[in-house]
């Protein structure tokens, strides 16, 4: 079955950095298209980054040139480098693959910005 399993997440402070992680399992992962998601609290979630199978990227306006998705097909892993983060930044972030019209979310992981 399909398993998303995000880390890296924690506290940092404004202006800082920091890398997720996304081990994915359960699927032919260099073969999907994998995105990264966040949601703060009382908010709705909200889509962050996208890469493809082929490797083009796609951002959300509001992180773009702060936050670079990438992925490592020999260890099934997608990434999130994450910098110059803000308080705003602050959210629940989660890595998602659509797979046969099914939408698959790991458990996410906190990102928290302050100071």
């Amino acid at each position: 079955q399909v398993q998303l399993v995000e880390s890296g997440g924690g506290l940092v402070q404004p202006g800082g950095s920091l890398r997720l992680s996304c081990a994915a399992s359960g699927f032919t992962f260099s073969s999907y298209a994998m995105s990264w998601y966040r949601q703060a609290p009382g908010k709705e979630r909200e889509f962050v980054a996208t890469i493809t199978s082929t490797g083009s990227t796609m951002y959300a306006g509001s992180i773009k040139g702060r936050f670079t998705i990438s992925r490592d097909n020999a260890k099934n892993t997608v990434y999130l480098q994450m910098n110059s983060l803000k308080p705003d930044d602050t959210a629940v972030y989660y890595c998602k693959v659509r797979r046969v019209a099914t939408n698959y979310w790991g458990q996410g992981t906190q990102v928290t910005v302050s100071s």
